[in-house]
């Protein structure tokens, strides 16, 4: 089976897509700080859905992925965002 370039996969759900239709998560290096969409290090990508949202949060997975320790803070821009 042939992929498509760019296409990336979700952590919660792992449904491949077009990296334009995920939310991105990224590890800032070297500084180790967390960011959303931008930015060069190690990245996670997200359904912008609640309930991906909720599956990554239970199962801690943007931690594991992202391999450091991720705010709460974080959780909650991202469901911010699902309200908009």
């Amino acid at each position: 089976m042939r992929r498509e370039k760019n296409t990336r996969c979700c952590i919660a759900c792992r449904r491949p897509g077009p990296k334009e239709s995920f939310w991105r998560i990224v590890r800032q290096h070297p500084d180790k700080t967390i960011q959303l969409d931008q930015g060069m290090g190690r990245s996670a990508y997200l359904c912008p859905t609640a309930v991906c949202l909720k599956v990554a949060q239970k199962k801690r997975r943007i931690s594991r992925t992202l391999r450091c320790a991720v705010n709460d803070d974080i959780y909650e821009t991202l469901a911010a965002r699902l309200t908009e």
